[in-house]
């Protein structure tokens, strides 16, 4: 009897210890750790660390405005926002000329525009000469200094926007020629 009492007190407190030991696991999480940094580098505020063997170089990307949609447009229309006093202003600017802010230190260079902005492998082109995503290329001097170059989407006015303390830009449309 003594020995049925110990087999099955040994059963019962072999059951609990793997019971209490299997609840443990459980409450047990895992903490995802951060990727590792090699020594001596420095990860810059706002910049994520590209995979070692992954060394991208910026490289300029070639403009090619198809024939069918050279000549066909004249220019933009942008709008300019004061932010201090919420007024916006219109301008008509001819394609690849220059529009001097009045009242201010900025120059908007007018470049290209791609009625139907597509870009891959290094080329930024048109598909078609209707204007599905109608972009133009700009530059933005303030003085002398370059503080903007890019592309102003009509309809997708904050990818890749102008960012200014003072004035915000944006394209509305662009003109057809004739």
């Amino acid at each position: 009897m003594m020995k049925r009492f110990l087999a099955i007190g040994l059963g019962v407190g072999l059951i609990l210890s793997l019971g209490l030991n299997a609840c443990k696991k459980n409450e047990q999480t895992s903490i995802p750790t951060a990727p590792q940094m090699a020594p001596g580098t420095q990860m810059l505020p706002g910049q994520g660390q590209m995979p070692p063997g992954m060394n991208i170089t910026k490289t300029e990307l070639k403009v090619v405005v198809p024939d069918s949609v050279k000549g066909k447009w004249s220019g933009v229309k942008l709008l300019l926002e004061d932010k201090a006093t919420k007024k916006t202003t219109e301008f008509t600017v001819s394609l690849n000329s220059e529009l001097k802010v009045p009242d201010s230190d900025l120059k908007v260079a007018v470049g290209d525009f791609l009625p139907d902005f597509r870009m891959d492998q290094g080329t930024i082109t048109s598909a078609s000469n209707d204007p599905n995503n109608p972009a133009v290329g700009v530059k933005v001097y303030e003085g002398d200094k370059q503080i903007f170059k890019g592309w102003l989407y009509a309809k997708f006015p904050t990818i890749h926007p102008f960012e200014h303390p003072k004035y915000g830009l944006t394209m509305k449309e662009a003109i057809k020629k004739g």
